[in-house]
């Protein structure tokens, strides 16, 4: 599968749809070969490239069908976590770390009965999918005119029993990966949000520390404001008494002195 390790596929290319088949007729058959693998196999099953987009079955990573019961599916999970443990698997310590926390993941999903209902949705809506494009592809054909088989539609690739379970196989993946896409994007947009709030938050503390820094300067000012308006009072009082205009003083004539006169 060509899905890179970091990202979630929305559908599966056209063009990749034979690597798709060949990958997933490869992993039955080791399945049915072996339904409890080596732990060398496990972890190479569990971290193989696209296993972010395959993994996100909590079925397929513990290769159980969905109908399997809780108790089975527990005793499949402890077999598969001592196989992959890293304690088990020390010349591979870290890759077995890995693997054991997809398993555990998986445990958890099934284990918890509201995830394990949005996973059977999950099937169950796949399976509905997958019988509306069958049925749809019947009708394409018989509008066109064509048949499969002699003298009749007779079964299309998806209505044989192994078709029929691929294709759900393959509806079930799609919708996992489209489930997480969602996911991923709440999950984005809340941190945004958060952020957005905290921003705001910060922005108003700051508004009201200014206001309250204002309001303790102004009280603390307040009586040295009045006392400079009482002394301004004051002194403007005794200003206007003393800048009162003085009477002037009329001049006298003063005649000339006489001189002695000179024989």
């Amino acid at each position: 599968m060509a899905a890179s390790n970091s990202g979630i596929p929305n559908e599966i290319p056209a063009k990749k749809e034979d690597e798709f088949n060949e990958f997933y007729t490869e992993v039955k058959e080791i399945e049915k070969r072996d339904s409890v693998l080596t732990p060398k196999q496990q972890i190479d099953r569990l971290l193989r490239p696209g296993s972010s987009y395959f993994n996100l079955n909590p079925f397929e990573v513990l290769q159980i069908d969905p109908a399997t019961s809780i108790d089975e599916v527990k005793k499949k999970y402890r077999r598969m976590s001592i196989l992959v443990h890293p304690d088990k698997n020390q010349e591979d310590a870290e890759r077995a770390q890995q693997a054991f926390e997809i398993v555990n993941k998986a445990w958890k999903t099934l284990e918890n009965e509201e995830t394990r209902a949005k996973c059977m949705d999950v099937i169950e809506e796949a399976k509905a999918r997958t019988d509306h494009m069958i049925t749809e592809k019947k009708k394409k054909l018989k509008k066109e005119g064509k048949t499969i088989g002699e003298g009749a539609l007779g079964l299309l690739d998806e209505e044989t029993d192994g078709g029929y379970r691929h294709a759900i196989w393959v509806m079930t993946m799609k919708l996992f990966a489209d489930m997480e896409r969602r996911r991923r994007e709440l999950a984005t947009r809340d941190v945004e949000q958060r952020k957005r709030k905290r921003e705001e938050e910060l922005s108003a503390e700051a508004q009201a520390a200014l206001e309250r820094e204002w309001q303790r300067n102004f009280e603390e000012s307040r009586q040295s404001r009045v006392d400079s308006w009482k002394a301004f009072q004051s002194g403007s009082g005794s200003s206007s008494a003393t800048k009162q205009k003085k009477p002037k003083k009329m001049k006298t004539f003063k005649p000339p002195k006489t001189k002695a006169e000179s024989r």
